[in-house]
């Protein structure tokens, strides 16, 4: 799965995501990043690396796991795959939407 096809299963569970109201960046590092304004409805979402008020950091792999089911991402925090800058709270938030 490309940065394109995670990006296009984002703007699905996205669009489920109604009072998110929050800027998040899902950085992948050399993979790119996912930039979601969901201060706007429907959510815009884009590959700049914009100012976010929660940004992600993990391998996109990592990331496939988390939209798959195959990786919980509470356990990811705790291994170390996964790094959260800003809201933690926004974040709690996106893991139930992200996996669902």
């Amino acid at each position: 799965m490309s940065i394109e096809e995670v990006t296009t299963a984002m703007k699905s569970k996205m669009a489920l995501a109604a009072g998110l109201d929050a800027k998040v960046k899902f950085d992948f590092g050399d993979d790119g990043v996912i930039f979601v304004d969901a201060t706007q409805s429907p959510p815009e979402i884009n590959h700049e690396d914009n100012e976010a008020d929660c940004t992600l950091r993990c391998s996109l792999d990592t990331f496939k796991g988390f939209m798959a089911g195959t990786q919980d991402p509470t356990m990811a925090f705790m291994m170390g795959k996964l790094k959260v800058d800003g809201s933690m709270g926004l974040a709690m938030k996106l893991n139930s939407i992200i996996e669902d």
